[in-house]
């Protein structure tokens, strides 16, 4: 492969990752505020039902998927020198698609008293419908901004432009934040409703078109919904409208379930999510969205071998996440004691919370894994076996979700998530293996293997360490608990940097070397 597509891909992943850690860290910033004002109280269970509408209409319009879709129908125009016409195809795409939102919208709104109670049919309290269908109506018109900025966004990446993109996630979760602590004193939960749609408008679509803007940018209305380009959209959107994703099934499973379980249930299972997809983010989604163009690219040259290459050093480094995970699982309480305990937000939820969280971070390498070996298949431009894998995996994993809930209760829905992402990136791989003719692909499956193995020892270490040495801490004191994770984090450190010399794992000398030498020039002064 060559270098420059490396320093391209690097310098991408670069911005990207600290994209997403910005937008995890504030993210995080968000459900404390969030967490500080309600707690695991109705009013956030409703907050969180909110956006099931939302989230639905989303999906059924694919704006989660327009750089996948669109970026190889504008990629297309590129190289043959035929940029016009890409903006023309953009402007009909945009159009047309504008029209059909709007109107999906005024319907949900109209009548989102009966679809929140069809989607989340557990609810039992009436205020708490009131106010989750009153914060929907707030929410939806955000979709608008979503998807004419996902957009504006797909075309950045087409041109290799990743920096204002990368600025979307952060404005959208400071929006929520000041609606929060702006509005919240007057109308309370109800304040990050209107930061939801405050953040969707500034982050998603005015910053997004300005960048949109600076490369180039034709846009005109265009009704021609005969060109074949609208067609072939339609032919890559559709099966990804239709079709059931991991992180879609994700986001409504938890909600729709969690309305059935007891009030704070949703509260305290989005917590743990937002923890857990800390580590998805930075990993899987920072690196899948910057590959994705690049990705693309192989493919239309037809250097298939090179992408495989590509998508298998990528998985080995994607599973550091696996001992992490681990690390996660240990302190899980001291995590969510310190982040989240404060206001209405007490001990008993503290305990509900980490009780979940422990059952999510068990899927949270085979998360960020799934950003990257689906992106194998849409680079080929293949929407439709994903989506109908993904949808088969997502039905037959209800009954997963069912026993999971009647043996363990609210925490069969972590467990039920865990569990299927881990089943749905472990066939998927082993199909795009087949159909790719990836030969390196054993080595993939060594290489996790051993990281499993050896996160089962950090784990046995950690724990043992924690039980014996810190056995003396108060873990319900920000200090025993600062202290705890402090002390795990540093053993964890370097157990795992001596595991990675003994055992010639490349990954883990290459991820810790630099900090390592570090340590050891500040002690040699």
């Amino acid at each position: 492969m060559q270098r420059s597509l490396h320093k391209k891909i690097g310098i991408a992943s670069l911005i990207m990752i600290s994209s997403v850690f910005l937008s995890r860290l504030t993210g995080l910033l968000r459900e404390i505020f969030i967490a500080s004002a309600g707690g695991t109280g109705g009013d956030v269970d409703a907050y969180q039902l909110a956006f099931l509408l939302p989230e639905i209409l989303n999906h059924v319009v694919a704006t989660g998927f327009l750089s996948i879709t669109f970026i190889p129908i504008f990629h297309q125009y590129l190289v043959r020198d035929m940029e016009e016409e890409g903006w023309r195809t953009f402007s009909l795409i945009l159009t047309v698609f504008t029209f059909i939102l709007a109107a999906l919208i005024a319907t949900a709104c109209v009548c989102a008293n009966p679809l929140v109670g069809l989607v989340a049919p557990g609810i039992h309290d009436p205020s708490t419908k009131a106010l989750a269908v009153r914060m929907t109506r707030i929410i939806l018109p955000a979709q608008a901004f979503f998807f004419a900025g996902g957009l504006f966004m797909a075309v950045q990446f087409s041109k290799e432009r990743f920096l204002l993109p990368a600025l979307a996630p952060l404005i959208y979760n400071l929006g929520i934040i000041m609606g929060g602590i702006l509005l919240g004193p007057w109308i309370g939960i109800e304040g990050f409703a209107w930061g939801v749609l405050f953040g969707a408008l500034v982050g998603s679509f005015f910053v997004q078109w300005i960048g949109a803007r600076r490369v180039g940018m034709s846009l005109t209305v265009n009704l021609n919904v005969s060109h074949p380009d609208l067609r072939r959209f339609l032919f890559l959107s559709v099966p990804l409208m239709i079709g059931l994703t991991m992180t879609f099934s994700t986001e409504f499973f938890f909600r729709f379930f969690g309305s059935y379980m007891p009030e704070g249930t949703v509260a305290a299972l989005n917590y743990g999510l937002r923890v857990m997809l800390i580590l998805v983010g930075l990993f899987g989604q920072a690196v899948g969205t910057a590959s994705y163009p690049f990705m693309s690219r192989l493919v239309a040259e037809g250097r298939l071998d090179e992408m495989n290459r590509l998508l298998n050093r990528t998985l080995c480094y994607l599973s550091l996440v696996i001992p992490l995970s681990v690390l996660f699982i240990v302190l899980r309480h001291e995590v969510i004691f310190i982040l989240f305990q404060r206001n209405q937000f007490d001990a008993a939820a503290t305990e509900v919370t980490s009780h979940l969280l422990g059952f999510l971070l068990i899927g949270a390498f085979a998360f960020s894994a799934q950003t990257v070996v689906v992106r194998g298949y849409y680079a080929m431009q293949d929407t439709l076996f994903p989506a109908i894998f993904g949808t088969t995996a997502v039905l037959l994993s209800i009954p997963v979700y069912l026993l999971g809930i009647k043996w363990l209760g609210s925490a069969g829905v972590p467990l039920g998530v865990s569990l299927s992402s881990i089943l749905q990136v472990t066939v998927l791989y082993a199909l795009w293996n087949r159909r790719s003719k990836n030969q390196d692909s054993p080595n993939v499956y060594r290489h996790v293997g051993k990281m499993i193995l050896l996160s089962v020892f950090l784990w046995a270490a950690l724990e043992g360490f924690r039980r014996i040495i810190l056995s003396g801490l108060d873990p319900w004191t920000l200090q025993g608990a600062v202290f705890t994770g402090i002390s795990l984090g540093v053993l964890f450190l370097i157990l795992l940097y001596l595991a990675g010399k003994m055992l010639r794992i490349e990954e883990i000398r290459e991820v810790l070397a630099e900090p390592m030498r570090r340590m050891r020039q500040r002690r040699s002064k």
